[in-house]
């Protein structure tokens, strides 16, 4: 089932109804526009009960100053889990006290979830520098949710429907928010296989694909092209998938493809210039700008940073909090909307 199937509320169980904790991200961020914007669509809400968890005087305040018009829900209208906060905070500046503020959302927002008060958690943009500068380092909003869950195996899964052609092109990363030059240290046999685990699990329990076919990247330029170009992949990299695939007799594993042809089919499925089937289900890459890059290039306005190996559901947008054209009203809601869709739809599935 897909996720207008779902907004337009064609489900075997239409009694179970989501509950969704949204924490409102950095409130001098667009977090709030897109979301004041995403939750004024009815086909966004017609499925699930979203609750904002965040300062209302801020979110009154916003709506004050940028609410004109017919985009925007008025915030008296929604749920509210009231988080106070403290400082000065200014749309378009990110600084301590937003910082302070949208880790404060979302530890609460984690809180009632992992207390079962909602079944999922659809995050609005942090930014990382507000975080550091209200003394809280954390990579990211993944490695705050995993710890609070008490999980040590996780992934940042990317998720992204075609517009053109209903295809959707699912990208996991082996690594995340690491230094360049970290990478090849970081990967190992024991990594890869957990990341695919997680990933053979993840496209099972969320998106009914039982034996899929899975595309692994190379490291290096042409994987390493036989040990001219990096050694990685004979090292250790080839045996390892040789072993998966053995363990594995089920699924296709095709690599390691070079990074810089891997990408080629699902453009081509993305657009239409091929048959969807001549896709993979899913994307192993290495490194953060190995997956995103292409990630962001097809499915900017509209793809879905999805949390994998948590025991509840989270996604998020995958944009950042834009703080140069915060407050402008010309935040794209597209990828929030579809992170709430799909929050959506992942915890119906395992509702049935």
């Amino acid at each position: 089932m897909n996720s207008l199937e779902i907004a337009k509320g064609i489900t075997t169980k239409k009694s179970f109804r989501p509950r969704l904790a949204l924490p409102i991200g950095d409130p001098a961020g667009i977090g709030l526009e897109v979301t004041l914007q995403a939750l004024n669509d009815p086909q966004v809400t017609a499925n699930c009960d979203v609750t904002l968890v965040g300062d209302r005087t801020q979110l009154t305040e916003y709506n004050r100053l940028t609410g004109e018009g017919q985009k925007y829900i008025d915030p008296s209208k929604l749920n509210i889990c009231h988080v106070e906060s403290s400082g000065q905070i200014t749309i378009g500046i990110g600084n301590a006290a937003s910082g302070k503020a949208s880790f404060s959302y979302l530890e609460k927002a984690i809180a009632l979830t992992l207390a079962g008060e909602f079944d999922g958690i659809v995050t609005a943009p942090i930014a990382k520098s507000a975080w550091k500068a209200a003394g809280y380092n954390y990579p990211g909003q993944t490695e705050l949710l995993a710890e609070k869950a008490g999980i040590e195996k996780f992934g940042m899964l990317f998720v992204g429907k075609s517009p053109h052609t209903g295809w959707t092109l699912r990208s996991l990363l082996a690594t995340t928010h690491l230094p360049l030059r970290q990478v090849a240290d970081t990967l190992t046999p024991q990594l890869m296989a957990a990341k695919l685990d997680l990933l053979v699990e993840c496209l099972d329990k969320y998106f009914g694909i039982t034996k899929p076919r899975i595309a692994i990247a190379g490291l290096n330029p042409h994987s390493g092209e036989q040990g001219q170009l990096g050694t990685e992949e004979q090292e250790w990299m080839i045996p390892w998938l040789e072993q998966e695939r053995d363990r594995r007799p089920g699924l296709v594993l095709d690599g390691l493809i070079p990074p810089d042809t891997m990408w080629v089919k699902p453009a081509q499925a993305w657009f239409g210039s091929i048959d969807n089937s001549k896709a993979h289900d899913a994307y192993l890459a290495l490194y953060h700008d190995q997956g995103l890059i292409p990630v962001k290039q097809l499915a900017f306005d509209r793809a879905v940073n999805t949390s994998i190996g948590l025991p509840f559901v989270r996604t998020s947008p995958d944009h950042g909090t834009a703080f140069d054209i915060a407050g402008l009203g010309i935040a794209d809601p597209t990828s929030m909307k579809a992170a709430i869709l799909l929050a959506t739809e992942i915890c119906t599935s395992q509702h049935l």
